[in-house]
């Protein structure tokens, strides 16, 4: 259900579940984790199969606790601390808790049918510990608000307004723009990367 991809510094996790709009168990959110604690990819392309990126959690599972399970933050947390460029390639709607994910990647690209929430008022649960700030260094606190608090469902021509996404890409040029933007990282000396990124905080 995580498809892995590696070419020459390239890592591409593939969500691929797309029976079930992506929705994530916890063996695939373990997965991804597993498959970015080895060697240090040049760049990463997060992305998806179908025409969901990611429905959020399986719903049987976030029922059975994984909706306030710590392997959603200890992802989060080892994408945004990656010394490498880190794209999310969105196949389309991200919703729930695969957010957490995309907010740690350095660049979010979309296609225009995707759409944006996060309804944990309405579920009843608090989002990922690091996701607010994320969010909000993105998009701003009442913006935030708006989606965690209001249930907002964001088309994509207004998360590229608010900054939550950085670009709209059709469909069928998708991965080929991620993997363009990540050329130069990947042509790069070793370290230069991580250098820019420590330099931009």
């Amino acid at each position: 259900m995580i498809e892995i991809e590696r070419d020459a510094g390239l890592l591409v996790l593939r969500l691929n579940r797309s029976d079930k709009a992506n929705s994530l168990t916890k063996a695939m959110l373990e997965a991804l984790d597993a498959a970015l604690s080895g060697d240090t990819p040049a760049a990463l392309i997060l992305t998806g199969a179908g025409k969901v990126f990611s429905a959020g959690a399986d719903l049987d599972e976030a029922r059975a606790g994984l909706a306030t399970d710590g392997v959603w933050e200890r992802l989060s947390g080892r994408i945004a601390a990656l010394p490498c460029l880190t794209i999310a390639a969105l196949n389309g709607t991200l919703a729930g808790g695969a957010m957490g994910m995309v907010l740690a990647c350095d660049l979010r690209l979309a296609v225009p049918p995707a759409k944006f929430f996060y309804p944990v008022m309405k579920l009843g649960f608090l989002p990922q510990p690091s996701d607010p700030a994320r969010l909000v260094a993105l998009i701003g606190p009442a913006r935030a608000k708006l989606i965690l608090m209001g249930g907002a469902k964001i088309e994509a021509d207004e998360a590229l307004a608010w900054g939550l996404i950085d670009r709209i890409v059709e469909p069928q040029s998708l991965l080929e723009t991620a993997r363009a933007l990540a050329a130069d990282t990947l042509a790069a000396k070793p370290g230069h990367a991580a250098a820019i990124k420590r330099l931009i905080g």
